[in-house]
């Protein structure tokens, strides 16, 4: 994939774990709260990714600079059970933090200032307006992203523009992957914006309806994807019966790899 953005060097915190061709950071949701309240919100931009199997599908798929935008994230966390799994057959410990847990739980946390200046870009005015309702935020924006950023340049950088020109101490992309990961890297590239972009995906929903999740025994067990496409079959059923299912190609490979 040819790279549209400049590449930034990046030098983890700590010693990461490479499974699949992403590194991640082996912490686990307390830890990973634990570090962005602590961050000084006048530092340089920094992302959180969380890649799930879907993600460590396209990212091989793709390669490139969707590739290095993991790769230079700030923190990269693990969101899938099932990655979790198949980590362990390798030996690895990868602690599972779900992105949309992660946000609730960061409006939700003690030391979480509501009225710290929190940027929304993607899903609905109405998604927004429930979230900031419910967790009683007083100091968040939204933009509603415009459809189709990766295929029109002037959108991407229009996006771009207005989260730099909107300071926050907390920015939500859910834009979907790759889109909200470039965004990230595109950010942080530039050197412009403070704070700290968390890729969510479609955690804004999660977050304003609660009760479109999986029951958490569900959750538990490794079979959300199952409950998500029950309840969207047309959206997301060659997400989960035709791409997802490609991981375990990349676990094959992997032990090949390793066995040589």
């Amino acid at each position: 994939m040819t790279l549209l953005f400049p590449l930034v060097d990046h030098q983890p915190a700590r010693e990461r774990v490479p499974f699949l061709g992403v590194r991640f950071d082996p912490i686990d949701e307390a830890e990973a709260l634990a570090e962005l309240l602590a961050r000084d919100p006048n530092e340089d931009f920094a992302a959180v990714v969380t890649p799930n199997s879907d993600h460590l599908v396209r990212i091989d798929r793709l390669g490139g600079e969707v590739a290095h935008a993991y790769d230079v994230a700030w923190l990269c966390l693990n969101d899938s059970r099932t990655v979790r799994l198949l980590g362990k057959f390798a030996g690895l410990d990868l602690p599972t933090v779900p992105g949309a847990n992660l946000v609730r739980d960061l409006f939700s946390a003690p030391g979480f200032d509501p009225a710290w200046p929190v940027l929304f870009v993607g899903s609905t005015p109405a998604v927004f307006e429930t979230i900031v309702r419910g967790f009683k935020l007083k100091n968040a924006i939204h933009f509603d992203a415009p459809m189709g950023l990766l295929r029109d340049r002037r959108k991407f950088d229009d996006t771009v523009a207005f989260i730099e020109a909107h300071p926050a101490r907390f920015i939500l992309l859910a834009v979907g992957s790759p889109q909200q990961e470039l965004l990230a890297q595109r950010l942080k590239a530039r050197g412009k914006a403070k704070g700290i972009g968390l890729c969510i995906g479609a955690a804004m929903e999660f977050l304003a309806y609660p009760q479109r999740r999986a029951p958490d025994w569900i959750s538990k067990i490794g079979m959300e994807w199952l409950f998500r496409l029950l309840r969207e079959p047309r959206r997301l059923w060659r997400r989960y019966l035709v791409d997802s299912p490609q991981i375990v190609r990349l676990v094959f490979r992997n032990r090949l790899n390793r066995g040589k």
